[in-house]
């Protein structure tokens, strides 16, 4: 019989509420036959910041786990044994403070060994790529210079204290779902790498001779499409390109080294809110692109469960996504074969014209100066938001075509959402209340002097060329917050705000045709609105709250902004306070939040009382958002006056619906 090859490391993305809950659920998993650990953290721990913070209201426990402190850290891995796991997490901006805590807890479990002896027993990857956190998903703390000074540092010290660890993960997962072509996904993340290897080689950390293991721990983390043939020759290309860019540009002769690794998350953008059964196939599907070609096979592989539009999957549905790698890696003959697709005129042909595409959008991006400047200058972003745009246009036409929700519409009820509140996990709503008391717990109980000099020594050293790896593994062990180390450099390192790539975005939908008429019958409505009015309608779009994801509320500032509207967005991580503010400035028609946290429930009220204080409790508010039906219900009757959810793709639509509102919030009709 043929030897099989191994399986791939196989992976659910998961956290949340608590560290114990999570820790639960990871043996759960573990013991269902998971291979590895993906780590979800809450977006306070991802952005920096402490569950007493503002701007951590209504987020802790959200979308992850919250880690405030050593304690939670030990919790969350307890009876884990770290030395023994493979352990992915998913944390860019505060990556150094993460694995410095997981370092220590490792060190804690293992008193028989010294901290040597135990970092080089630990095996995983921080996903640490910051690039694409200013282009998609928005939990950037520092600016670009800072943060690929504490991405070098990382790499340098992991290449020589902890050289099992994948020290980045360079992330083109989040450049598809903000509206990448394939093209773009494989230069932009590329043009990352460059960057990334250019500052370790820059930093001197590294000798001629260790370089090459640098390049070697260089993982990748990629996005795959229901376009599974296209997504195959995707990650052919991303396996050619790299192979060519460490030989050429880096002069790596390790073929090993060379070698392009990747684990993958298959794409949660596409999956649907009406008729959720379908996205099983679809699930299934996108992960055939990444594991059908030996040659570009991935080496883990998560995959999100079949709910997630509606809300957080239940243990029983994320153990569905594991089975279903399960089946095809142990039932089918997959693993049995060389590549299959070896030979292939038509994956050839079309590998060939990625890779032709890629290269000549990498030398552009070069040549402003690389993937930083291309950030800085909007470039990136604009283009990401067009792509984006031009996506939707096709969906709304019908040109591209998604089952169940442009066509095929008709349906029969489903059992799976027969009771649409036990279909999905609501969080818990005490996890923040238990958030608040580890942290007070915590620092009772800690040695305040040495915790304040431990802080000071790393801003101390922030401030010099020093490696911060160091220090921030003094500050884990003095007791330090999450908060706190954030804090401490960003007294030194200030902050950023990355631009919008609004302004200059190109809007994607034909002036002919029916999508052309539409558009255009909105944009008469919008004009003679605004003359009854007295001038041109005015709209804020806001994103409350720490949730980076922006793609949907830049989606929609583009088509309010084609239908006619005049539009405020201000970009992402704005307080109620600050929303309010922009509102009673611009003197606005309406207010349209976006939050795709599961922080409606909170972040909404605070939103509506503070426009109330501010007299201006008749301002029309709508929400957009990955809302459950009884929390709609719920905000309307709190008195929002429209809620849309990804079931609502229509953004020309939601265009008559803005007017709509308008007017009858100004007694029009």
């Amino acid at each position: 019989m043929t030897e099989k090859d191994r399986p791939w490391v196989m992976r659910t993305y998961a956290g949340h509420s608590t560290a114990e809950a999570s820790n639960a659920l990871y043996r759960t998993n573990l013991a269902k036959g998971q291979t590895g650990l993906s780590v979800a953290f809450d977006l306070p721990t991802q952005t920096g910041y402490d569950p007493d913070s503002p701007l951590s209201r209504g987020e802790v426990g959200k979308v992850g786990v919250p880690v405030p402190h050593l304690g939670e850290m030990r919790k969350l891995f307890t009876d884990i044994p770290l030395t023994e796991m493979n352990t992915s997490m998913t944390i860019n901006a505060t990556a150094m403070w993460l694995l410095a805590m997981y370092q220590v807890v490792a060190e804690e479990q293992n008193p028989d060994l010294s901290p040597d002896e135990v970092a080089h027993l630990l095996a995983g990857t921080t996903q640490n790529d910051i690039i694409k956190e200013y282009l998609s998903r928005g939990t950037y703390v520092f600016g670009p210079e800072q943060s690929l000074r504490l991405i070098g540092d990382m790499i340098a010290y992991t290449v020589h204290e902890i050289p099992k660890w994948n020290p980045i993960n360079i992330c083109s997962y989040h450049l598809q779902e903000a509206g990448a072509t394939p093209v773009q996904e494989l230069a932009y993340a590329l043009c990352t790498a460059i960057a990334v290897l250019d500052q370790v080689k820059s930093s001197g950390q590294v000798s001629e001779d260790d370089f090459e293991k640098v390049v070697g721990r260089i993982s990748f983390f990629v996005n795959a499409g229901v376009r599974f043939i296209e997504e195959t020759c995707k990650m052919r290309a991303f396996v050619q390109l790299w192979d060519e860019i460490t030989r050429e540009r880096y002069g790596v002769t390790d073929e090993k080294m060379r070698r392009f690794r990747y684990g993958v998350q298959v794409n949660s953008l596409g999956l649907t809110e009406a008729q959720p059964e379908n996205n099983v196939q679809r699930i299934v599907l996108e992960m055939l692109g990444v594991t059908l070609s030996k040659d570009a096979r991935a080496r883990a592989v998560q995959l999100p469960a079949w709910n997630e539009a509606l809300g957080l999957p239940r243990p029983w549905d994320q153990q569905w996504s594991l089975r279903f790698q399960q089946v095809l890696a142990f039932e089918s003959d997959l693993l049995e074969y060389d590549d299959i697709f070896d030979g292939s005129h038509v994956i050839e042909a079309k590998v060939a014209e990625l890779v032709e595409g890629a290269k000549a959008e990498i030398d552009r991006v070069q040549a402003m100066g690389g993937a930083v400047a291309a950030v800085e200058s909007g470039y990136m972003k604009q283009n990401l938001v067009s792509a984006h745009a031009a996506r939707r246009a096709r969906i709304e036409s019908g040109e591209e075509i998604i089952v169940g929700v442009n066509k095929f519409e008709t349906t029969e009820p489903s059992p799976l959402t027969a009771d649409l509140d036990t279909a999905i996990q609501t969080a818990d709503p005490e996890a923040e209340r238990a958030a608040l008391a580890s942290l007070e717990a915590w620092k009772a109980q800690r040695d305040e002097a040495e915790v304040a000099d431990a802080l000071k020594a790393l801003a101390e050293a922030a401030k010099t060329d020093a490696n911060l790896m160091h220090p921030t593994l003094a500050a884990a062990r003095a007791g330090a917050t999450t908060g706190e180390w954030a804090g401490a450099l960003r007294e030194v390192f200030g902050e950023f705000r990355a631009p919008t790539g609004v302004s200059g975005a190109v809007g994607a939908v034909s002036e002919v045709g029916s999508a052309g008429a539409e558009l255009s019958a909105v944009r008469e409505r919008v004009r003679a609105t605004g003359e009854e009015l007295g001038g041109r309608l005015r709209v804020l779009v806001g994103k409350p709250g720490l949730d980076g994801h922006s793609n949907g509320a830049e989606q929609v500032a583009v088509r309010a902004r084609d239908a006619g509207f005049e539009v405020i967005y201000q970009g992402i991580r704005l307080t109620p306070e600050q929303i309010v503010a922009a509102a009673v400035a611009e003197d606005v028609h309406l207010v349209g939040l976006s939050i795709l946290s599961g922080s409606h429930m909170e972040l909404v009220p605070d939103v509506l009382d503070g426009l109330a204080a501010a007299g201006l409790d008749d301002l029309p508010v709508i929400v957009g958002g990955i809302i459950p039906s009884s929390d709609a219900k719920a905000l309307v009757e709190r008195g929002v006056a429209a809620v849309y959810t990804p079931k609502d793709f229509g953004l020309t639509e939601i265009m008559d619906g803005f007017v709509d509102v308008i007017r009858k919030a100004n007694g029009l009709d």
